[in-house]
């Protein structure tokens, strides 16, 4: 048979020539088997990133003492950790949409998990703070594009079920990292805080290997000037912020905003023309994704006020012990858990601008209520109003995050996802910036301060989610 016959289609006699067959259409997720292994993995490394952002505050007098270190230097085992985390995560987006956001997803784990055993060796606070950068550089990689991931992991018509179940996982790490850690010190040294992050990391890295799925690849070049630009003015930013907190000099905050503010203009004046840019500065200009955005940071600013001022609420003010603080606080996570697995799918066919609002409105209900408790309130006054906080912050979230993603172009999954995360960690440092401030103004009532500052930042949201009812959705005219 020659060649030519070959390539004729079959029942074609005649000599035309053969036309190729038409490719197949581009798969819609993962097969459920595959799927389900993806997403355990995933979950893993999200849980490991979130928890570690939490346990360290709990463990820092422990920290401190063990390496005969001083509270405030103890301190740059937290900063180290944000700032490499804040300065890598869009340039880990944008690399995600160059080489593939499974190879920067697999290479944060692996990273992440080797910083921790760095971390549970530590003998000295500098070998300490080292290995927290890179620990944070890791958690950067994974935070950066899990997003963008499970928009190849999911089919597009159970995308909020996924977003779903990673908002739940990182509310719920976040929420729950202070128990955990207290649960650990008490069978252990703080070096196991670290040291169980180990075997759940090679086990995500294995897992991770086999079932992620490739992603496409843009064809524009990784910007190095801008990444560093992009490195030094949030670093910058989230460093004054964070000495702000600590009370430093008027002239050395002024200076480090100053000095933020100007590179990160110098950063979107370099980008402004690129089809890419590593601060997704086009995709602002799309208005679900702006007031998405928006919603994101108010609310966590909203969840960074409640949960660094309630459990001194709880236990200065109230007079609860730090046991009964941390059970006390335990309906909202639980609620957010519950909560997410229910506002995922109801983000698959209803509106999300619709089913945000709502919850944030429940959310800034609930912290008035807390910031007005009676005097001696029994358990139960206090349980219902963390549930009520819990609910309104869990069905918010996970719609959320499904519009911030919907309303970018597939080829932008990366640089969406990183905005995610951005909008998340500046929104929980702002908030315990605010606190710390709340309390210098106000020692004795800086804590109810702080929750009505949370209701306006809740509120504020709420306004910013019902605006998207006015926006179309990119998703629903492809």
């Amino acid at each position: 048979m020659s060649a030519e016959t070959q390539l004729r289609p079959a029942g074609d006699a005649g000599g035309s020539p053969a036309t190729a067959p038409p490719s197949p259409p581009p798969m819609d997720g993962l097969p459920p088997a595959q799927r389900r292994r993806a997403v355990i993995a995933i979950m893993i490394a999200i849980m490991m990133a979130t928890l570690d952002i939490a346990i360290a505050n709990t463990a820092l007098p422990a920290i401190a003492a063990d390496l005969r270190t001083s509270a405030a230097a103890s301190v740059w085992v937290i900063n180290a950790y944000q700032l490499a985390m804040v300065a890598a995560l869009l340039p880990c987006a944008a690399l995600g949409d160059i080489v593939g956001h499974r190879r920067i997803y697999i290479g944060g784990v692996a990273l992440f998990t080797l910083a921790s055993l760095l971390c549970a060796l530590a003998w000295s606070l500098p070998t300490l703070a080292a290995a927290r950068l890179l620990q944070g550089l890791g958690a950067a990689g994974v935070m950066s594009v899990n997003t963008a991931l499970l928009r190849f992991v999911y089919p597009r018509a159970q995308l909020g079920r996924g977003v779903g179940l990673n908002a739940t996982m990182v509310a719920v790490s976040f929420a729950a990292g202070p128990t955990i850690a207290s649960l650990i010190l008490s069978v252990g040294p703080w070096p196991w805080l670290f040291a169980v992050n180990v075997p759940f990391g090679l086990l995500a890295v294995v897992v991770l290997l086999r079932a992620l799925p490739e992603t496409a690849r843009s064809g524009h070049r990784f910007d190095l000037a801008g990444a560093l630009l992009n490195a030094a003015g949030f670093g910058l930013l989230i460093l004054a912020i964070g000495e702000a907190a600590h009370q430093a000099g008027p002239l050395t905050l002024a200076a480090e905003l100053g000095a933020a503010l100007l590179l990160i203009l110098l950063l979107v004046r370099r980008e402004a023309s690129s089809p890419a840019p590593m601060l997704p500065v086009d995709l602002f200009r799309r208005p679900l994704f702006a007031l998405s955005a928006l919603t994101s940071t108010c609310s966590f600013a909203t969840q960074g006020l409640a949960f660094v001022s309630l459990p001194f609420f709880l236990q200065h003010a109230l007079g609860r012990s730090q046991v009964e603080t941390g059970f006390l606080m335990t309906p909202w996570p639980v609620a957010v858990a519950l909560m997410g697995l229910i506002a995922g799918p109801l983000s698959d066919r209803h509106n999300p601008g619709l089913l945000g609002g709502v919850g944030l409105v429940l959310l800034a209900l609930g912290m008035a209520l807390l910031a007005t408790l009676p005097a001696d309130p029994s358990v139960f006054d206090i349980g219902w109003r963390m549930a009520l906080c819990g609910i309104g912050f869990g069905f918010f979230q996970s719609p959320n995050m499904k519009a911030l993603m919907s309303s970018a172009p597939p080829e932008r999954a990366g640089g969406a996802s990183g905005i995610v995360a951005m909008a998340r960690l500046i929104g929980q440092t702002v908030g315990a910036a605010l606190v710390a401030l709340c309390f210098t103004l106000s020692p004795e009532h800086g804590a109810t301060v702080a929750l009505g500052l949370g209701v306006g930042f809740a509120a504020v949201a709420s306004v910013a989610s019902f605006l998207r009812l006015l926006t179309p959705n990119p998703e629903r005219s492809r």
